[in-house]
Formats: C-alpha cells, sequence, structure tokens
C-alpha cells in the first residue's frame, strides 16, 4: 500500500466535490469553478496544443498557422498519425527549426506560458493529477500553495477514501505523459479499496471510450475495469474523452461518470456524496 495522504476536512455530511478535466486553456472558467463547492478536483490535461472545434487556437496555430493546425488535425481525425508527423517535420523544417532540443525548446516556451496562466486560475485549495498531454515535470514549478498533486495516491477526508491515478496509456498520439500498461495498472492495484476513484482515463467500454467527434476509440484502461470489478468503489471518475457516446457506465455497483470536456462546457461536474456512508 501506498503512503496515504490524510487532510483534515470539516463538512456536514453531504460534501459537494466539484470536478474538471481536460481544461485545455480555459483559465478564465477555471476560476470560478470551485464556487459552492467543499472540495475541487481537477483530472488533468490543462494545456492546449490542438483546438479541434477551433483551429486556430494552441499551441499548433501559434507555432505552424491555422492552416496547418486544420491539415494537422484532419490527418489525426482520419487516423493517419504517420501523415500528421510529416506535416508537423515539415512545419518545423519552414521555421528552420531542424533540431529536437531546439523544437523542444520552441514548444516548452508556449506550454510555460500556458501553465503560468492555468495554475493562476486554478483554485485553491485543489487535489490535482496529470492528464496525458500534461508535463508532471513542470507542474512543481507553477503550482501554488493549495494546489495538492496526487498520483497513485490516496487523499481521506473524514473516512472518505479518494485514490488518484493520472495519466494516459501509450499510445499512437505520442502524447507527453503516457504510462506502460503494467505500470499503469501497478498504480491501481496500490491504491487498496476507495470510496471514490478517479482518473484521468475512463475504463475499457465501448461507449464511454469512443468519441463522436474524433470518430475514434480513445485508450480507455482494461486495468481500470478489473480494479472496479474487484474493490466496487461508489463512484469512477475520469475525462480524456471529449465527447463521448456515453456519459455514464455501470460495472457492478460502481457508478462511471465521465466529468465533461471543461474547456467546451466550462462549467464543473458536482458529485454531492454522503460522507456518512462513504
Amino acid at each position: 500500500m501506498t503512503h496515504v495522504k490524510v487532510i483534515t476536512w470539516h463538512c456536514d455530511l453531504v460534501v459537494s466535490i466539484h470536478v474538471v478535466s481536460d481544461v485545455h486553456g480555459e483559465a478564465a472558467a477555471l476560476e470560478g469553478a470551485a464556487v459552492g463547492s467543499d472540495l475541487f478536483v481537477c483530472l488533468g490535461d490543462l494545456i492546449l496544443y490542438l483546438d479541434y472545434e477551433d483551429p486556430s487556437h494552441g499551441i499548433y496555430a501559434d507555432l505552424f498557422g491555422e492552416e496547418h493546425a486544420r491539415a494537422y488535425i484532419t490527418a489525426r481525425t482520419d487516423g493517419r498519425f504517420e501523415d500528421a508527423r510529416e506535416l508537423s517535420a515539415a512545419a518545423w523544417a519552414r521555421l528552420g527549426i531542424i533540431a529536437p532540443h531546439d523544437r523542444r525548446s520552441a514548444m516548452e516556451g508556449l506550454i510555460r506560458k500556458q501553465y503560468d496562466a492555468m495554475f493562476s486560475a486554478m483554485p485553491q485549495p485543489a487535489l490535482m493529477t496529470y492528464g496525458n498531454v500534461d508535463l508532471p515535470a513542470l507542474w512543481d514549478e507553477y503550482r501554488q500553495p493549495g494546489h495538492r498533486l496526487i498520483d497513485g495516491e490516496v487523499v481521506e477526508i473524514d473516512g472518505l477514501r479518494m485514490g488518484f491515478v493520472g495519466g494516459g496509456l501509450v499510445s499512437p498520439m505520442r502524447t507527453p505523459y503516457e504510462i506502460e500498461p503494467d505500470v499503469y495498472a501497478a498504480k491501481l492495484e496500490q491504491l487498496g479499496p476507495v470510496d471514490v476513484l478517479f482518473t484521468h482515463i475512463p475504463p475499457q467500454i465501448p461507449e464511454l471510450t469512443y468519441d463522436v467527434v474524433a470518430r475514434r476509440f480513445e485508450f480507455g484502461c482494461s486495468a481500470i475495469n478489473s480494479y472496479i470489478e474487484r474493490t466496487q468503489p461508489r463512484f469512477h471518475l475520469f475525462g480524456h474523452v471529449h465527447q463521448p457516446l456515453h456519459r455514464r457506465a455501470r460495472i457492478g455497483r460502481t457508478e462511471c461518470i465521465n466529468v465533461g470536456h471543461f474547456n467546451a462546457q466550462k462549467v464543473p461536474y458536482v458529485l454531492n456524496l454522503d460522507v456518512q456512508h462513504g
């Protein structure tokens, strides 16, 4: 069992948890997302690389222009990942930035600008874990005193056990924080039983992993299914799939809920829990 973080949190019988995921640069709405809550949780993906609905936004548009961003999005939506990488290589060449180190430096400068804005807007206190497009190595530089970063650990509040596992699985998308399946499964196992499981990615259920706009199955995690089947938490909350076929499903008694694409919806998911029965 991993070390359990214990937070003293005084509340009534019902605790209202506001949860966001896939914030992707939406700092303005993030500032008020905790209003009326007893606890605020962020499940990651703070950075906006590409905006599938408005390709003029995001790091790729800032670097290469909207036309490139549109072409890159089309290639990825069609599942042509090699074509997308070739488009990026050509775009870097047009900028005269060839060396991998120079590319990383150019990208990191824009990432840092976004992280500065995102962590400044992030409510405090907040329990946070990483999304698959996040860069964990940078978070400590930007997080505020009230931001608790949790990955593969449990937080206990007034007897309510909440487990957190961040990141995504290794995929053809090659996003920054992707984890090998066995490592991800080990993080789940070390949690032990919890009342609420928070992850960035969903369980492996087709209705929850299929994105109806991107027209593809995102990567779910079968180890999450196994963990839930065995331990049966009351709730599993996650994000990652922006426009899922279904937002809710059950595994035994556990209700699995996609908390929504915060960048588009701009409101948190609200989970009310009876702590006395947690």
